[in-house]
C-alpha cells in the first residue's frame, strides 16, 4: 500500500505518508511514531513500510484531539479494540461538549449584561482599495470578489458550480447573508461556497464570516486576524491539539465545518476602525500557501502594491489554489 520498500529517510516517508518531515520528528519526539532506525553517527531517521499506516492514524487521532497518553494506548491495541477505544473516547467528548454550551450560554449572558454600549461615532472613513484575483492551478476560477465603497467580500466555491461563489456574493450584496443562502441551497450538496463580508459604515466594519476566508487588520504594524477559520484542523490548532506544521500537511487540512448551508450560524462581529487602519482580506490560496504575509501587509505601499506583492509571493509558493485578496487602507473623509 505504502509504495516503500525498505528503510528509507525521513523525507521518503514524509511524501509516502502525506505528511511533513517535522510532524513526523513531532511524533517522534512524542514517543508516538519512533523511526525503524536512527543513525548513530548523523542521527538521521529511517522508517519502515510498515509505519505508513502508523503515521497516518496518529495524524487522524491527533486531528481528533486525543490526548497523548490515550494515543499510545490505542496504538498498542488491536484495530476490533482500539475502535471502540476511539467511539469511547468520542462519547464523552460529546458529553463535554454538551456540559460546556451549558456553561457557555451563562457566561455569554453574563458579559453581554456587563457590556459597554455601542460606539456611536459618526466619523466617516474612505477606503483606497487594491485587489487580485487569480485562478492559480485551479482548472477553473471558483473564487469571487466584490469590492464597492461600503463592501468588501470574498468567497470561495467548491464543487460542479464554478460561479457559486459570484453568485452567493451578488445575493448577500443584494439582501444579506439569508438571501447568499438561498442562492446556494438547490446545489447542494454537489456545491458550496464560503462567504467573508466586510460592511464599511462610516467608522465601523462589520463583518460576515462563513468558511475559511480571513480578516487581517493592521494597526500601527501590527496585525490582528480578526476572524477565525471554520475548519477542522484550525479549531484542533485553537485547542492545542495539533501545530501549525501538522495542519499545514494533514490531508483533511481544508475540511470545513461551516459553509453556506441552510442553518448556518454566521461569525457575525464589529470592528471599530481609526484612521491609518489598513484591512486586508483573503481566501485560502493566499493564507494557506504564503509564509510571510505578515511581513508583505505591513509593507508602507499602496494597496495595490501590497495586493500584487502577496499574489507574487502565492506564484512563487507553486499557487496550487485560486487565490483573491483585497487591501483597503482607511482614511479620514
Amino acid at each position: 500500500m505504502s509504495g516503500l520498500q525498505g528503510l528509507v529517510n525521513i523525507g521518503d516517508f514524509a511524501r509516502a505518508t502525506g505528511l511533513t518531515p517535522k510532524a513526523l520528528r513531532l511524533y517522534d519526539d512524542l514517543g508516538l511514531l519512533p523511526p525503524a532506525e536512527v543513525d548513530a553517527h548523523s542521527g538521521y531517521r529511517r522508517y519502515a513500510p510498515d509505519q505508513v499506516e502508523r503515521a497516518r492514524l496518529v495524524a487522524s487521532l491527533r486531528l481528533v484531539g486525543m490526548p497523548l497518553a490515550r494515543i499510545r494506548e490505542v496504538l498498542d491495541m488491536s484495530a476490533a479494540h482500539a475502535a471502540a477505544e476511539v467511539e469511547t473516547y468520542w462519547r464523552q467528548v460529546e458529553a463535554d461538549t454538551a456540559t460546556r454550551r451549558t456553561m457557555v450560554s451563562t457566561l455569554v449572558h453574563a458579559m453581554r449584561n456587563e457590556a459597554p454600549p455601542m460606539n456611536t461615532s459618526t466619523t466617516t472613513l474612505h477606503a483606497e482599495l487594491g485587489v487580485s484575483h487569480e485562478q492559480g492551478g485551479r482548472p477553473a476560477q471558483q473564487d469571487a470578489v466584490m469590492v464597492t465603497p461600503e463592501l468588501v467580500a470574498v468567497a470561495d466555491g467548491f464543487g460542479e458550480r464554478d460561479d457559486l461563489a459570484g453568485a452567493a456574493l451578488t445575493a448577500y450584496a443584494a439582501g444579506g447573508l439569508g438571501s447568499a443562502i438561498h442562492e446556494v441551497v438547490a446545489e447542494l450538496p454537489a456545491s458550496g461556497t464560503t462567504l467573508t463580508a466586510v460592511d464599511l459604515h462610516g467608522s465601523t466594519a462589520r463583518i460576515t464570516h462563513v468558511g475559511d476566508g480571513r480578516v487581517h487588520l493592521v494597526r500601527d504594524g501590527e496585525v490582528r486576524r480578526v476572524t477565525h477559520d471554520h475548519t477542522v484542523v484550525a479549531a484542533m490548532i485553537e485547542s492545542g491539539h495539533l501545530t501549525p506544521d501538522e495542519a499545514r500537511s494533514h490531508e483533511h487540512r481544508s475540511v470545513l465545518n461551516r459553509a453556506l448551508v441552510p442553518g448556518v450560524v454566521a461569525d457575525e462581529l464589529s470592528l471599530d476602525l481609526l484612521p491609518g487602519d489598513r484591512l486586508v482580506v483573503t481566501t485560502d490560496g493566499i493564507h494557506s500557501w504564503v509564509d510571510d504575509l505578515d511581513a508583505l501587509i505591513t509593507a508602507d505601499a499602496s494597496p495595490q502594491q501590497v495586493a500584487d506583492a502577496v499574489a507574487a509571493a502565492v506564484a512563487a509558493s507553486g499557487e496550487p489554489d485560486n487565490h483573491t485578496i483585497v487591501v483597503a487602507d482607511l482614511t479620514a473623509g
